[in-house]
């Protein structure tokens, strides 16, 4: 089975960068990965997914902000966030798939266990 494991986390104030980072082992390169981010009482959200090449896609409410990226292994997984807002204060989650790519999370395979982005205005 795939291992996932995030990291790059922490606190940050309004406008401030983070770069979150998923290491991924156990098993070949999943053709696709997504980043999925929890808050505190609500619904966990897809924020950008991307496969071997193509970038599947981004939520609205983090484009022109956050970037997905991926090693040319396909096995380290990046978000590099950008002047980030308290709104995007969650915890962060990587997931990989075996089939497929997009951003509904029931249909992901692995899942790390977080990391937390906390943005303070």
């Amino acid at each position: 089975a795939v291992h996932l494991v995030e990291s790059g986390g922490g606190s940050v104030q309004a406008g401030g960068s983070l770069r979150l980072s998923c290491v991924a082992s156990g098993g070949v390169s999943s053709p696709c990965m997504a980043w999925f981010r929890q808050a505190l009482g609500k619904e966990r959200q897809g924020v950008a997914a991307i496969g071997y090449e193509d970038i599947i896609g981004y939520a609205d409410s983090v484009k022109g902000r956050f970037t997905i990226s991926r090693d040319n292994a396909g096995n380290t997984l990046y978000l590099q966030m950008n002047n980030l807002k308290p709104e995007d204060t969650a915890m962060y989650y990587c997931a990989a798939r075996n089939f497929g790519c997009g951003m509904t999370d029931h249909d992901y395979d692995y899942w790390g266990q977080g990391t937390q982005v906390t943005v303070s205005s």
